[in-house]
């Protein structure tokens, strides 16, 4: 099973800005919150954690208590969007009225094309998941992750609304072996 976990609360995502590299620190109640998360998977083993290098996605880690033996990789980070860095879905779409994230991508940054693909070489680097594994993530990354294990259409991504400091598994359908979603956005304690 493949355990991914969205950073907590940021003053960007509190106000729905795109964060992609922009390297912004959790807020307050985006810490007690992801602290919540070590509770959550108190128990559980994981062969391996992960993490986005981005502060957000390691200090929720650290903050659940794996830290000390997260591995960061930048096939994590968010999606770089390049010139859209900062602004909030109604505010390009007041430039551009049909623009759409998983369609059109970010103009000086990434294409829809371009996350798959580090979402797969990331998904093929770590086996056929049959381990337990955990991630440390961002929302739009965590999607199109997800839409690659399932080898569904990238704009299924649409509708996998993922909250901050919240917490899905990946995994297999137990008599046919076909990728699931075995829990999505669960936001613990809440």
């Amino acid at each position: 099973m493949i355990c991914l976990v969205r950073h907590g609360e940021t003053a960007w995502s509190r106000d729905g800005r795109h964060t992609g590299r922009t390297d912004v620190p959790l807020t307050p109640p985006g810490e007690m919150v992801a602290a919540g998360i070590a509770k959550a998977l108190m128990g559980r083993v994981f062969s391996q954690v992960w993490t986005s290098p981005l502060q957000r996605a390691r200090r929720t880690c650290e903050l659940a208590g794996f830290g000390g033996v997260a591995i960061a990789d930048d096939r994590l980070m968010e999606w770089d969007y390049g010139e859209y860095e900062g602004r909030t879905s109604a505010s390009i779409r007041a430039d551009r009225p049909t623009w759409s994230l998983l369609r059109d991508g970010c103009p000086g940054g990434e294409q829809p094309a371009d996350v798959i693909e580090r979402a797969q070489s990331f998904l093929t680097a770590l086996g056929d998941g049959q381990e337990d594994i955990l991630l440390f993530s961002s929302g739009h990354l965590l999607r199109l992750l997800t839409t690659v294990w399932l080898r569904c259409d990238p704009t299924f991504a649409n509708h996998l609304p993922l909250d901050t400091a919240s917490i899905s598994n990946l995994g297999y359908e137990a008599r046919n072996a076909v990728p699931t979603i075995c829990l999505w956005n669960h936001r613990p304690g809440l």
